[in-house]
């Protein structure tokens, strides 16, 4: 039987690896993977001999000799576990996206398209860079490519020059996206496992990340396509509005609170950011209850009442088909777990992987396997293969393992279009081929990822 459901699994990750192809989003095979493997374990569980017990990183003794009601409430109560594990990310993500709705709403990140005031390719390559490498950091990657890439449709009219931007973007929002707990899906994964904290992460990481950012910009801003200047489209500028920068360092500083709150109170990151939603949510109805518009006139609902809560709308835009594939994924890489055979590759890692050279501490964990996760990031997506490397390591808070993966899975990413959400959203905005990126853009993220990689062997010797 496990093997079988190991094969759902893989069947189920090759969906999501193949969903351009597919034409299937990527959520619908997460989804069925999840409930199949669910159910096989619930329909076989007579025949299972192990079974791990997360809370405490071990297999429980003796389970082959369990009563099958008993190995039932055993059943019941992991997968409890792992959704209230989950839960925990799924809530702080909603959060986090309706906090940056809920600015899109008083048009807040126009605000940003101030600070642009040249025409040189160059300059205009590192602001943008600067500017994702800082915003992914607070309102996450994928939201910060949004933003910025939008920015780039209003300002830059020719196509082509917008496609090397946009694949630069890609590569800084990865790299600033690593080092914060909030800047990346794969790395909040990692802090809300208590696998690394703030201050090591920023420690670990921050130089790394810049590295991974700075080389790959430089070499481009040195290249013919960024030599010269660029014609900005500046004939109609978009009105900010009352309220939008108000809104928009209440949001960012509304999220940087987050892991303050966290450090304060030990209590999980979703309890601070529901917190930090609530007081964002209390100006933004205020605001807008003293903003009239002629558009409201067309947001009336069945008894004529005018809806113009910007919460109500912050929510109906956030990302729901990533919040569920979030969902199918990490309960099935948790199906997988409490058959104790992500465990059980580990093991095998550990003694397999010392004769490749280059040993992680005392982990027994080669650093090429970490680099490799990166590249796998590239191919396939990197949440399952974070979600993996959770159940199948045990080394305590803040070891460096957890701060390489975090850097490996967060920037390998870049490698390629589709190995990212970033890459992925970037895609879809301006339809970017797969073989022009691979062509043009992939080198940059390599030597970039590389750098960061180097840089990180040296940072984790002085913690």
């Amino acid at each position: 039987m496990e093997a079988v459901i190991i094969s759902v699994f893989i069947l189920g990750y090759l969906a999501i690896t193949l969903e351009h192809s597919l034409k299937i989003d990527k959520l619908i095979p997460a989804l069925v993977m999840m409930a199949i493997s669910w159910a096989l374990i619930s329909f076989g569980i007579d025949n299972f001999d192990t079974w791990f017990d997360s809370g405490k990183h071990a297999l429980l003794s003796n389970f082959e000799a369990f009563g099958h009601a008993e190995k039932m409430h055993i059943v019941e109560e992991t997968l409890l576990h792992h959704l209230g594990k989950t839960a925990e990310i799924l809530v702080f993500l909603i959060g986090a996206m309706t906090i940056v709705e809920i600015i899109a709403y008083f048009n807040g990140f126009s605000t940003i398209k101030n600070f642009i005031q040249t025409k040189k390719k160059s300059k205009l390559l590192w602001i943008f860079a600067i500017l994702a490498f800082i915003l992914s950091a607070i309102i996450d990657n994928l939201t910060a490519t949004i933003v910025l890439i939008s920015l780039l449709q209003k300002i830059i009219h020719n196509r082509k020059m917008r496609l090397w931007f946009a694949g630069l973007i890609v590569i800084a929002a990865n790299a600033g996206g690593a080092f914060s707990p909030i800047g990346d899906v794969t790395t909040t994964m990692l802090w809300i496992a208590n696998k690394v904290t703030t201050g090591h992460l920023f420690g670990y990481l921050l130089l790394p990340s810049l590295v991974c950012m700075i080389i790959p910009i430089f070499i481009a801003s040195k290249l013919s396509v960024f030599k010269g200047i660029i014609e900005l489209d500046t004939s109609t500028p978009e009105p900010a509005g009352r309220f939008s920068g108000t809104m928009l360092y209440l949001g960012l500083a509304a999220i940087i609170f987050v892991p303050i709150f966290k450090m304060v109170t030990h209590l999980p990151p979703y309890v601070g950011m529901m917190l930090s939603l609530g007081v964002v949510a209390i100006f933004a109805e205020i605001y807008s209850s003293s903003k009239f518009s002629l558009k409201d006139l067309d947001k009336q609902n069945a008894e004529g009442q005018i809806h113009h809560s910007p919460v109500h709308l912050a929510l109906s835009k956030i990302e729901l088909p990533s919040i569920l594939f979030f969902l199918g994924i990490l309960m099935a890489v948790a199906a997988l777990e409490s058959l104790g055979v992500l465990f059980g590759f580990a093991e095998w890692l550990k003694v397999s992987t010392p004769a490749l050279g280059t040993e992680v501490s005392s982990t027994g964990i080669s650093d090429l396997v970490v680099l490799l996760f990166g590249v796998g990031s590239a191919v396939i997506d990197n949440v399952p293969l974070v979600a993996a490397s959770l159940g199948m390591f045990s080394e305590p808070m803040d070891h460096q393992l957890w701060h390489f993966i975090a850097y490996s899975a967060g920037t390998g990413g870049s490698m390629l279009i589709i190995g990212s959400a970033a890459g992925v959203v970037a895609m879809g905005m301006e339809k970017i081929n797969f073989f022009w990126y691979l062509k043009k853009i992939s080198w940059l993220a390599l030597v970039g990822f590389l750098a960061g990689a180097v840089t990180f062997l040296f940072t984790r010797t002085l913690f």
